[in-house]
């Protein structure tokens, strides 16, 4: 499954890097940047997500959130959050669930099955989805300028 501009985002409810439960719905009312990505501690992940940190500015003044998804376990989110200083949500997709709904899944990754797409989506402030690249080539980055560019339009 995947979606597509105007439908409803699926919810989801993941772990965070504490363990604590979160819900997409949760943030109903302001928009919210989805990023799934491959896995922790690899080099264009951590370069991904070190960009979104050191411009989180940039999101926060769009009223965005910004929440980082991989299948990794919380565990591993945990260490990964700390060692780079992330100050925003990693969620843990173990069983899969979110990054299938939203179309962001590997059939098989260097021989691993089940791993996230590198993916941006933004979801609206009333839970549809406003923006959508799901990316195959796992060394490329999201178009960040054109996430910002859809994020402004909805801050109007």
């Amino acid at each position: 499954m995947s979606v597509t501009i105007g439908s409803a985002a699926p919810d989801f409810t993941l772990k965070d890097t504490d363990g604590n439960e979160v819900s997409l719905s949760s943030f109903r009312g302001r928009p919210v940047v989805l990023l799934f990505f491959p896995l922790a501690f690899t080099g264009v992940c951590t370069k991904e997500l070190c960009f979104v940190r050191d411009n989180l500015k940039d999101y926060e003044s769009l009223n965005a959130q910004v929440l980082a998804i991989s299948v990794d376990s919380f565990f591993t989110l945990n260490k990964f959050r700390q060692q780079e200083g992330y100050t925003f949500p990693l969620l843990s997709d173990f069983n899969k669930e979110a990054s299938r709904a939203y179309g962001a899944l590997y059939d098989t990754f260097f021989g691993y099955f089940g791993v996230s797409k590198r993916s941006a989506f933004v979801v609206d402030a009333t839970g549809r989805i406003a923006y959508a690249e799901v990316l195959e080539k796992a060394g490329d980055l999201p178009d960040f300028e054109a996430v910002k560019r859809t994020l402004a339009r909805l801050a109007g």
